[in-house]
């Protein structure tokens, strides 16, 4: 029997099919979006600490800018996510009281996916049991590049199985994959393993996001969908700052997925300085409140 990325290779867009629909994808929606899509979009951030230097002090004062927007922003949404390292998940659980407000852990070997499996199982399973809500976690990216996909496939189950019903995010790492094939390739495994979403990058590698790959990635999504009737979120991830950016990739989901993919349940963008940026474009003035 034909894997499912098999049996979808023929539904995968071509460089010429990217290059019109990311042309196409611009004009579905505003050429500039305006204060409510902005809030949109800040809605749907996961608002990251993902730094060498990080302590227990910065994940505190992370989360009370979290605590504290809905009382100085009251007409604005809050952030969809706190994203940490996974020792940081019983810090931002001690102190995280904002509503609706995810707590996000990458585990699994972050952000090289590289040791022992059932480390990396152990690793999700922990920050589940702190208390993260979200597992953000890399493909094996080297034994997916030898093609190795069985074991790149069974990694991700044995994740899932092991978090039951947390939201498990498979980051592909499309800027080191070498090619669009690969990049849908990838997409297909992650979520015939049971990915809740597929995200981009870690932000860790010299290509991170790129329109061209989220292109992929969403129609990777809308494929999957229309074979198997399972949504599957999409998250862009790394070196996404200006508003202009982000809305880039709001009109990339809303081109390819369509309105029910535009919220937090289906669309994330994985970011820090970006959060500010938005909030300052829809205040008209400046704010460094995160």
């Amino acid at each position: 029997m034909k894997k499912l990325y098999e049996k979808l290779s023929k539904s995968r867009p071509t460089d010429s099919e990217i290059k019109l629909g990311l042309k196409n994808a611009a004009t579905v929606s505003p050429q500039i979006p305006d204060k409510r899509l902005l809030m949109n979009i800040l809605g749907i951030i996961d608002l990251t600490s993902l730094n060498v230097t990080d302590n227990k002090s910065n994940i505190i004062r992370l989360t009370g800018t979290v605590n504290s927007f809905q009382s100085r922003f009251s007409n604005i949404p809050n952030v969809a996510a706190i994203c940490v390292y996974p020792n940081f998940v019983p810090v931002v659980k001690e102190k995280l009281t904002a509503k609706n407000v995810k707590i996000a852990a990458v585990a699994g070997a972050f952000p090289t996916s590289q040791t022992f499996r059932n480390i990396k199982i152990s690793e999700c399973k922990m920050a589940v049991d702190e208390g993260a809500d979200e597992i953000d976690i890399v493909i094996p990216v080297g034994a997916f590049l030898a093609h190795d996909y069985a074991s790149v496939a069974a990694e991700i189950r044995e994740v899932k199985k092991a978090i039951n019903d947390i939201s498990l995010k498979v980051i592909v790492e499309s800027g080191l994959l070498g090619s669009n094939e690969m990049i849908y390739k990838a997409s297909m495994i992650a979520m015939d393993a049971g990915a809740d979403f597929i995200k981009t990058s870690t932000g860790k590698t010299n290509i991170s996001a790129t329109p061209e790959a989220a292109f992929i990635m969403c129609k990777a999504i809308s494929n999957f969908y229309s074979e198997t009737g399972i949504k599957v979120g999409f998250k862009a991830a790394g070196k996404i700052t200006t508003p202009s950016e982000a809305f880039t990739y709001y009109q990339i989901v809303n081109y390819c997925l369509g309105a029910e993919w535009l919220n937090k349940k289906y669309f994330r963008i994985g970011a820090s300085r970006l959060a500010n940026n938005i909030l300052s474009e829809i205040a008209g003035e400046r704010h460094d409140h995160f």
